[in-house]
């Protein structure tokens, strides 16, 4: 496990300074107490920003994680750490939505694993990535992606 992986929290209660990079951002996890039964959580970012690492202009996503856990929760407040830790760095939209699903699946070692980032066109293109890992467990479904209401006006 890396040091940048936590399996209790440090942060949660405390203020902590936005980490500089995704590299420096410390993913925690919590013990999952409903092991007995499979199940899907879904968290969203619908405001994530990063940088272009062209032109340096801000891009935009809803990133959507998916995960059916094992022995390990992610700790919400870390992991919205870490995704503010994207906001000033220059990351291609497949190379951001690849991070954040490898330090997910890093950190919890989920049963699986979906990442998807909704990233807002540029040059008149959105890039829409998905990253997914694992298998998911019989009557185990996510939620669907297509008819949300994430995106604004774009369904």
């Amino acid at each position: 496990m890396s040091d940048t992986v936590h399996c209790e929290p440090t942060q949660l209660g405390r203020e902590v300074p936005l980490p500089k990079s995704p590299a420096e951002a410390r993913l925690e996890t919590i013990p999952n107490r409903g092991q007995e039964i499979d199940y899907v959580v879904r968290l969203t970012s619908p405001e994530f920003t990063t940088l272009c690492p062209i032109t340096g202009q801000p891009d935009f996503a809803v990133i959507i994680v998916d995960y059916v856990p094992r022995q390990r929760l992610v700790e919400s407040k870390s992991f919205k750490l870490f995704l503010g830790s994207f906001r000033n760095q220059g990351m291609f939209h497949e190379d951001c939505t690849v991070t954040i699903h490898n330090r997910l699946k890093e950190a919890m070692d989920p049963k699986y694993l979906r990442v998807v980032g909704l990233w807002n066109p540029r040059g008149g293109i959105p890039i829409d990535v998905v990253v997914q890992t694992g298998e998911l467990p019989p009557r185990c479904d996510p939620l669907p992606l297509g008819g949300c209401s994430y995106r604004g006006g774009r369904q």
